[in-house]
Formats: C-alpha cells, structure tokens, sequence
C-alpha cells in the first residue's frame, strides 16, 4: 500500500464482502457524470460489494462535496484520497492491495462516466459461478453521448479462442465492463504504473499467456460515454502504446501473421491523422467488427 493515499472518512478496517468495485475520479471528470456512475453501483441488485473511489489528485470542489456526502450516506462506499494524479494504473493497483485483507473473490472495474444497469454484478457474478474456468468476464455495451442519448453500441468476440485470435488486432475486453477474480491478483498480477493508458490492454496479454480464460456476455450491461471529442484525445503517446500492445501480442501470445502486422502497421499510421481521418477509420473498423464478430 502507498502512504500518498489517505481515507477521506471512514476506511476498510472491519468491513467485509464479496465483490470490491474500483473507480478513479480526478479534476476533469464532471459531477454529474460522477453521480450518475456512483449511483449506478450502489442500486445494484446484487449488494454484497463495496465500492472504492479513488481520488487521483486535485479535485474539483463539487466532486469533493458529492463524495464526502455521498461517503456519509452509504456504507458500501469508501474513498481514498491521493495527493497527486498518478493515473488508472496506481489507483486500481491501490485498491488491490488495501482491500486484499477483505478476501473478496470478485474485483469489478467502473469509470466516472459511466453507468452499469442495475442487475450488471449480479449477472457477471452469476456467471462466473456456474463457470468456474472463467478468470475474466467482460460484457458488451452501449455508447451514449454527453446529453445520455445512445450514438452506438460495441460488441466483441465472446469466447476465449475468439478473444484470443481478435487480441492482437485489438483490445478485446471493454475494460469498464470487466470482472476479475480476485485469486488473479492473490497470484500477483498488477496494472503496469508505468502506463497512463491502454494498461487493461497489456494486462490482458499478461493474463492471457499465464492461461486465464476469458469471456465476454453479449448483453449490453454497461453505457459507456463517448463525449465529442473522443477522436481527438486518442494523443501519439495511446496510440504508440497500442501499437506496442499488438506487437506484444504477436510475441507473447505467438500470433505473428501478415494480417496482424499490417493491421498493427496501419492503425498506427491512421492514428497519427488529422481527427476527421482518424473518425472515419474508427466508423469504418466498427462496422468490419461488427461483421466479424456473430452474437
């Protein structure tokens, strides 16, 4: 556990549950959207959970504001508080580590503007127990814009072999979607400190090689919010690391192919295009996806 983390109200000691739901807040989420997402979580059907939010650096004082109420009304909630933004990576692996002495068996991923439907755990969960093999289950989900108007929807590969074959041409997994078992972390995996993003990407190939099987639901249990600028924060630094994620794909998980090395190859290239180009090649990869992928 790191010392730059502090409770804002009350900590961990003495709680218990079955499920830990990690989110990172930080200074350019909105309190809305914040509200929403938290919300989201703590109507859940499935309630034997508690949720972790942590906050990554300066904050705006609304967001401040809400948690600490929030904080103060619901016993599944507890937030940490760091002093400076270290980003996804730190926050999650913090929430790991402090809430490893609870011994829960479920780890859930949230984002800040986003919203799970309410019965999201308790049928993640209840798959996960009528399918032991399975370490990592993500779900499809449906894209809303800033107003929560739906703009689209993203499904992926449901099955292990069909994740494992899409993994190399792309993340395969909606990472706010995910759930882990907690014995993945008890064996010592962690999200890579040293990425500001694509971290999921990397830690599935990681997962992967040790033999972790994954799945995806085909259910949409998730809105996922894809604000206007969306094309444009993609930056070099996101789109150097995905390339870098494919090429480790290809090696560690031995899938070296024309067809992933062109692909790799050419999504870098469009990256690095002006936002209208790289738009247009987001829409036209969708719809390729959506003609590879059959649920």
């Amino acid at each position: 556990m790191d010392d730059q983390y502090t409770y804002l109200g009350k900590s961990l000691h003495g709680k218990s549950c079955q499920a830990v739901v990690a989110m990172a807040v930080y200074h350019e989420d909105r309190v809305d959207w914040v509200r929403q997402s938290i919300e989201s979580i703590l109507r859940q059907t499935y309630q034997d959970f508690l949720l972790v939010v942590v906050v990554d650096g300066r904050l705006q004082p609304l967001i401040f504001s809400y948690l600490q109420a929030a904080e103060r009304q619901s016993e599944q909630l507890v937030v940490l508080l760091g002093t400076e933004n270290r980003g996804l990576s730190a926050c999650m692996n913090e929430v790991i580590d402090r809430c490893a002495e609870l011994a829960p068996k479920f780890f859930f991923r949230m984002d800040a503007d986003d919203i799970s439907s309410t019965d999201r755990m308790e049928k993640q969960i209840r798959f996960l127990e009528s399918h032991p093999q399975v370490a990592v289950l993500g779900t499809s989900l449906t894209e809303i814009n800033e107003a929560g108007v739906e703009v689209g929807g993203r499904k992926l590969p449901l099955s292990h072999q069909e994740i494992l074959k899409f993994l190399p041409k792309r993340c395969s997994m909606n990472h706010p979607t995910v759930v882990f078992r907690y014995s993945i972390f008890e064996s010592g995996f962690r999200y890579r400190k040293d990425l500001k993003n694509t971290q999921d990407y990397f830690l599935w190939i990681e997962l992967m090689q040790a033999g972790y099987i994954f799945e995806n639901l085909s259910e949409r249990l998730l809105k996922f919010r894809r604000v206007n600028d969306f094309y444009k924060r993609r930056g070099f630094d996101k789109s150097v690391n995905e390339f870098k994620a494919r090429w480790l794909a290809m090696r560690k998980l031995k899938r070296y192919s024309i067809s992933n090395i062109l692909y790799a190859v050419s999504v870098l290239a469009l990256r690095l295009m002006p936002a209208k180009v790289v738009k247009l090649a987001y829409k036209l990869d969708r719809l390729i996806l959506d003609k590879l992928v059959k649920h």
